[in-house]
C-alpha cells in the first residue's frame, strides 16, 4: 500500500527539515519549498495528497498558495502549520479551503493527527484555538466568505509584496518586471480597491490576510 505522499512549505529551513524528519516514519515527504511560488509549482508537478505549508512565506503566503492550490487542485488537502496563535488567522485559513490549522509550538504527535484528520475528510484545529475559534465561526455565520479580491493574480503579488515594504524597483526584481509595471499595476490596484494610498492598499493587504508573506 503507498503512503501518503506530503509536500512541505516554509521559508525555515531549519524548521522545514526538523518537520520532514517528524513526518518520514509516516509519509512520504515528496518535497521541501521554501517560498509559495514553489509550492504551487512543487503541486502541479508532484500532485502530493497533502500539503503542509506556513502562512509567512515569500512572495506568495500559505493562504494565498491555499486559495490557489483548491482552484487548481482540488483535491489537494492544507494543513495550515504556523507560529500565528491568533483565530482570525485559523479562520481565514478554514474559509479558503485549508482542512488544518496547526501551532508550530504543539506537540510533534499534532501535526501528524491533523494530516491524518485532513485525510479522513475532518477539521483539525490546535485544541488551545478550538473554542474561541468555533464561537468566532458562529458569529460569522451568514456572512460572505471573501475568497476572491477583484483584481489579478499578479496584482495580488504586487499587493502582497507592498504589504511586505517592498518598493516598486525591489518588487519588478522579484517578479521579472519594470519599476514602471509596478507603478501601473498599483495605480489599477487603488482604483480596483476604491483607496486613495498605499497605506490603504497595505491595510487592505492584511486584513485578508494577504500581508503575512
Amino acid at each position: 500500500m503507498s503512503r501518503t505522499r506530503v509536500l512541505l512549505a516554509d521559508d525555515h529551513r531549519m524548521v522545514a527539515e526538523g518537520i520532514r524528519n517528524l513526518l518520514e516514519d509516516r509519509f512520504e515527504v515528496v518535497d521541501v519549498v521554501e517560498d509559495g511560488r514553489a509550492l504551487l509549482e512543487a503541486a502541479r508537478k508532484l500532485v502530493p495528497d497533502v500539503v503542509v505549508a506556513d502562512i509567512g512565506m515569500p512572495v506568495v503566503n500559505g493562504i494565498e498558495a491555499t486559495i490557489r492550490l483548491k482552484q487548481e487542485q482540488p483535491g489537494i488537502k492544507v494543513v495550515i502549520l504556523t507560529m500565528h496563535r491568533e483565530e482570525a488567522y485559523a479562520r481565514r485559513a478554514l474559509e479558503v479551503g485549508a482542512s488544518a490549522f496547526v501551532l508550530k509550538a504543539a506537540a510533534p504527535s499534532e501535526l501528524v493527527e491533523a494530516i491524518e484528520a485532513a485525510l479522513a475528510g475532518k477539521t483539525f484545529v490546535t485544541p488551545e484555538l478550538e473554542g474561541g475559534l468555533a464561537q468566532a465561526l458562529r458569529r460569522g455565520a451568514g456572512k460572505p466568505h471573501d475568497e476572491a479580491l477583484p483584481i489579478t493574480r499578479r496584482q495580488r503579488e504586487i499587493l502582497q509584496l507592498l504589504a511586505a515594504g517592498k518598493t516598486a524597483k525591489e518588487i519588478g526584481a522579484v517578479l521579472g518586471i519594470s519599476a514602471r509595471t509596478v507603478e501601473s499595476h498599483k495605480y489599477e490596484l487603488m482604483q480596483a480597491l476604491g483607496v486613495e494610498r498605499s497605506a490603504e492598499l497595505v491595510r487592505y493587504a492584511v486584513k485578508r490576510g494577504l500581508g503575512e508573506g
